[in-house]
């Protein structure tokens, strides 16, 4: 597939299209690790989803594949916990870490194999610099390094990922203003569109920065194919919706939360209860979200949900 396949999906965004010409939004999948872990695979591993692009890439195309069953038309990459320094330390080669990364688009692309009359779209996921470090910091930000350097570190994972052609960059999980400037700077003239999706909390980005400025930064730029939010709690998901198209007018929303638990990255485990009620999505649609689906924690039949909910927007 050419780059230019991803016009289809900046259309499909418009409020009267989606896949196959009907009216409505387009819907995401879920969360990879959790699918992973239903199909009994061990991520307590410092890459995360992104250790089975080489030990058991099998499993990462049945889970791309569960969500496309559920109703998913874009599917995000495993390659958010990706980089060459990470690859590096298990021995890879700069050319191994590279196929790796393409690896990551092509296993999406084939769980969409096989789907009647429909498009399904690959977003090649770019993951913040945070998660890399494998220590929670991507719901920190702040991590004490200058735009320069973190340009430096995304641009080579953003040039390996679009080597494999996908549809989208999904620059999500973006803790802080500064991370999305670097982000934006590092795939600017990549030729494949971006969507920009913040993690917030309390109606401000992690790091703590108005959501109106963190916004800002994407707009007027015509590479960025939507803004909006991912890895939130629920309830956070309209207010945000409601700066983003404030900030970005005219700009279609993604909104994809977690299930809203907590998590402790000193003990590698989720707290709390969870928050997510498929039902939102409605709201979040009102609001202009033209790509709904969830993130951490939500699961095929969380999806499959979500669609029904869409349906009923149509």
């Amino acid at each position: 597939m050419t780059r230019d396949a991803a016009l289809p999906l900046a259309r499909a965004l418009s409020p009267s299209l989606r896949p196959g010409g009907a009216p409505g939004p387009v819907l995401l999948d879920g969360g990879l690790s959790n699918q992973l872990e239903a199909q009994g695979n061990d991520l307590s591993d410092e890459l995360w989803s992104a250790r089975l692009l080489g030990a058991a890439p099998q499993e990462i195309e049945a889970a791309h594949a569960a969500y496309v069953r559920a109703g998913a038309r874009v599917l995000i990459t495993a390659s958010y916990q990706a980089s060459f320094e990470g690859f590096g330390r298990r021995g890879a080669t700069r050319a191994e870490a590279a196929a790796l990364f393409r690896r990551s688009v092509e296993l999406a692309r084939a769980a969409a194999r096989g789907v009647p009359d429909e498009t399904v779209w690959v977003a090649a996921s770019v993951g913040p610099y945070g998660a890399v470090l494998a220590d929670g910091s991507e719901y920190r930000g702040r991590y004490g390094v200058t735009v320069e350097e973190l340009v430096a570190f995304h641009r080579p994972r953003i040039e390996a990922l679009v080597a494999a052609e996908p549809d989208v960059l999904a620059l999500e999980t973006v803790p802080d203003v500064v991370e999305a400037e670097a982000l934006l700077r590092a795939a600017d003239g990549c030729g494949v569109p971006v969507w920009l999706s913040y993690t917030v909390a309390g109606g401000e980005t992690r790091a703590g920065q108005p959501l109106a400025d963190a916004f800002a930064v994407a707009a007027g730029n015509p590479q960025v194919l939507a803004v909006g939010v991912n890895c939130c709690a629920a309830d956070e998901v309209t207010a945000a919706l409601e700066v983003a198209a404030n900030a970005c007018p005219g700009v279609p929303l993604v909104a994809y939360p977690n299930s809203g638990e907590g998590w402790d990255a000193g003990r590698a485990v989720w707290t709390g209860a969870p928050s997510f009620a498929a039902p939102l999505a409605a709201e979040w649609v009102a609001r202009g979200a033209r790509l709904v689906g969830g993130c951490c924690r939500v699961g095929p039949e969380d999806i499959a949900a979500i669609g029904d909910v869409l349906r009923r927007t149509e």
